[in-house]
């Protein structure tokens, strides 16, 4: 059994003479691991996030809890310097590295956690922000004037971890390190339920229809569906990976959950046939930080401790290397920890360890711009559904809403492109604008979009591996070749 988490239940009526407030017992940090297992000296972060921010990091769940003597030390942190404290706030527009003056785009910061942002979220038509923060708060943002609108009561006792909302914003959840899963109505903000675990939360997602919530479980290696209606248990499924947890979702019909793991497998499973329907395994080289679906359910994008991400199709398991397996390498310097497709799947935004968001281009496959503006690495992204704003949480403390309407007017987006030598085509099925490579020997025979050519290809797949039972593929298998540089479908 794992030691007690931090902000215990039932602390803040301790009758100690030094009796501390609920967010001052939250500063005090979950246990830790080893520094002997990983490359920098830790200092002070929980299990989670170490799960969904550092690339090397490879010492399990039950190691972790078991070796957690050093309390105040931090794996993330590649020097010694501390968080600001709320005495010396962070300067609103500090920009770093090598951030070139036409590629900046509108932002406001949204300052009001006193620790780390976890996750975040776009709500109500775009209109409202959800947040969930170390410093034991879930809240409600304006998305015009950035102002708090609420902090949901019954607060968490320990560190937020996730939260989640329904499609349709009724409803909200979060995740927290003292086993619990809560939730609220958006409109009232009144605690609907509490759920406990006897196991510590890596992630949880509420269904777009808003009838369950899966919940990764860390030391079980598993997944939990609850009825989010009544809080009941619907499915447990335990050693579901070789090893923990780190991400879960749902695909858009609300009926299967992508997981992933430390163990870089990707596993699909079904509600309604309660079996596992697809295990990718060996997807990555290194820890798999997080997966999301597009819109249409048919693809999942995943991303990694190993600098990469990828896009796969869920009905086959192979990987979607046309066009974009060597520009998906290079958007990042450090580890993935985030990933999140627009609405009609335009375009990908992921977030990482070297303090970036990443627009990726998923027709063209190419990374079409980088912000820099976050002081420390990125936990979190989510694009609104009308895809003109990119939101971002960080472990700076701050969330920053980016306004990228304009993205394909910018200088250094354009010069990119055209460096490219791409040339754009529509696909003679969906109508979907897509380019070819002029270098490609391929580019005058291609009259499909990626999308199309690979359902085109994997129909007969798809038909067998729906005929029921396991399938499992190899992150390896089904490759197109390469030919001059680029993939070839």
């Amino acid at each position: 059994m794992a030691s007690e988490p931090p902000c215990a239940p039932g602390s803040p009526e301790a009758p100690d003479k030094g009796k501390k407030t609920v967010s001052q017992q939250c500063e005090v940090q979950p246990p830790l691991v080893h520094s002997g297992d990983i490359e920098h000296p830790p200092q002070k972060l929980p299990r989670a996030a170490l799960v969904r921010g550092y690339g090397r990091f490879h010492l399990s769940i039950v190691e972790a809890h078991q070796a957690q003597l050093l309390s105040r030390l931090d794996p993330l942190e590649v020097g010694k310097r501390s968080l600001p404290s709320e005495k010396h706030p962070m300067p609103e527009e500090k920009f770093w590295g090598d951030q070139e003056s036409l590629s900046k785009i509108p932002f406001k910061i949204m300052k009001g956690h006193s620790h780390i942002v976890s996750s975040c979220n776009f709500c109500v038509d775009d209109t409202k922000l959800l947040s969930g923060s170390y410093d034991c708060t879930v809240k409600l943002w304006d998305a015009v004037d950035g102002s708090v609108i609420r902090d949901f009561e019954h607060r968490p006792n320990a560190p937020v971890l996730e939260c989640s909302v329904t499609a349709d914003s009724k409803r909200i959840i979060a995740a927290s390190y003292d086993k619990a899963v809560r939730a609220w109505d958006l409109e009232t903000g009144k605690l609907l339920w509490k759920i406990n675990h006897e196991t510590f939360i890596a992630s949880c997602k509420l269904s777009p229809d808003g009838k369950y919530v899966v919940s990764a479980l860390d030391v079980d290696r598993g997944i939990c569906i609850t009825d989010a209606e009544n809080a009941t248990t619907v499915s447990h499924i335990k050693n579901h990976h070789s090893r923990s947890l780190t991400a879960c979702c749902f695909d858009p019909d609300s009926q299967k959950v992508a997981s992933v793991s430390l163990d870089k497998s990707i596993k699909i499973w079904d509600i309604t046939s309660q079996a596992t329907l697809l295990t990718i395994t060996k997807a990555h080289s290194s820890a798999i930080s997080n997966c999301c679906f597009t819109f249409s359910g048919h693809f999942l994008c995943t991303s990694s401790w190993d600098k990469t991400l990828k896009i796969w199709n869920v009905h086959t398991g192979e990987f979607r290397n046309c066009g974009a397996c060597v520009t998906l390498m290079r958007g990042h310097e450090g580890s993935v920890s985030s990933c999140h497709f627009a609405r009609d799947t335009s375009f990908l935004v992921s977030g990482g360890l070297d303090r970036t968001v990443a627009i990726w281009d998923v027709g063209e496959g190419y990374r079409k711009l980088s912000l820099k503006g976050h002081s420390d690495w990125v936990t979190d992204v989510a694009i609104s559904n009308d895809k003109k704003r990119v939101l971002s949480s960080s472990k700076d403390r701050t969330m920053r809403l980016w306004n990228i309407e304009e993205i394909d007017q910018i200088p250094l987006v354009i010069k990119y492109k055209k460096a490219l030598g791409s040339k754009v085509k529509q696909c003679e099925v969906c109508d979907r604008p897509f380019s070819i490579y002029e270098s490609d020997i391929f580019s005058e025979t291609v009259t499909k979009c990626v999308f199309c050519r690979m359902d085109a290809k994997d129909l007969s797949a798809e038909a067998s591996s729906s005929s029921g039972g396991e399938a499992h593929w190899q992150g390896s298998a089904a490759r197109p070749q390469m030919t001059d540089g680029h993939w070839a479908c």
